[in-house]
């Protein structure tokens, strides 16, 4: 059985594969299970690794929030009954900044709530008690039917190359020395193509949601960002700034 949750909320049975620096591994897909009762966690999680998965653990909607947008799950195993925010609300945050699958768990079978849970942007929708069984196969479906976040993502011909899962970049062959702020917001950008993300957004990204907004900051970040990547003003072409609303990133991928 996997251990329960670290004091924040959150703890992880990962299977994650390490990747030496000439040669990126394709990553297990990363399933964040997020319900408050142990038991059901514990159950999920041990049957999910079981099948391959990297398993990631909240019991609150913000540990929630945060193992989301810094973890960069595949998918999201989302109990709606949780002790500080409504599952619904979870999910409404998620989706603002993220497209990650969402399957949902709830005690309400009736129609209206499965319509309402899959209008707020679930994927699936299973009602409790349920099988592990099913809900491991409803996570494989998921999963196939949705588009897959590569380890590997390359740009401008290969010349900047992204690595999800190790948050790691290369410009022209070089590894970038990003600190842990600057590789969540290349990610973010990265995660959220051709979306634009505001500052706040950009914020709840490297510091969890409910941080208080400091524009500054983010700025100051993204300048170095900048600087690393080698990009240049006035022509920026990997971040760019969209006025009166934040930064997106410049590039499709190089598979797009």
């Amino acid at each position: 059985m996997p251990s329960g949750p670290r004091a924040d909320g959150r703890s992880a049975l990962q299977f994650e594969a390490h990747c030496a620096d000439d040669e990126l591994e394709v990553p297990p897909a990363r399933v964040l299970v997020v319900d408050d009762e142990r038991k059901i966690r514990e159950l999920v999680g041990s049957y999910l690794a079981r099948e391959g998965y990297s398993v990631l653990f909240a019991e609150t909607g913000e540990a929630a929030l945060d193992a989301a947008l810094r973890e960069h799950p595949d998918l999201i195993v989302l109990d709606l009954k949780l002790p500080d925010l409504a599952g619904e609300e979870v999910a409404r945050a998620v989706r603002k900044v993220s497209e990650v699958p969402i399957i949902m768990l709830t005690a309400k079978s009736a129609e209206a709530d499965r319509i309402g849970g899959l209008g707020i942007g679930a994927d699936d929708y299973l009602v409790k008690p349920f099988s592990v069984r099913e809900l491991a196969a409803r996570v494989a479906a998921v999963l196939r039917r949705t588009k897959p976040i590569r380890a590997e993502i390359s740009f401008d011909g290969g010349r900047l190359l992204v690595d999800q899962s190790g948050r790691a970049a290369v410009l022209d062959g070089r590894r970038l020395a990003l600190t842990r702020t600057e590789a969540d917001i290349l990610l973010a950008l990265i995660g959220n193509l051709p979306r634009t993300l505001s500052r706040e957004q950009l914020l709840t990204a490297v510091r969890g949601y409910g941080s208080e907004p400091d524009e500054r900051t983010i700025d100051a970040h993204v300048k170095n960002l900048r600087r690393k990547l080698h990009d240049d003003p006035p022509a920026f072409r990997y971040v760019l700034t969209v006025p009166g609303i934040g930064y997106r990133f410049g590039l499709e991928s190089d598979a797009a």
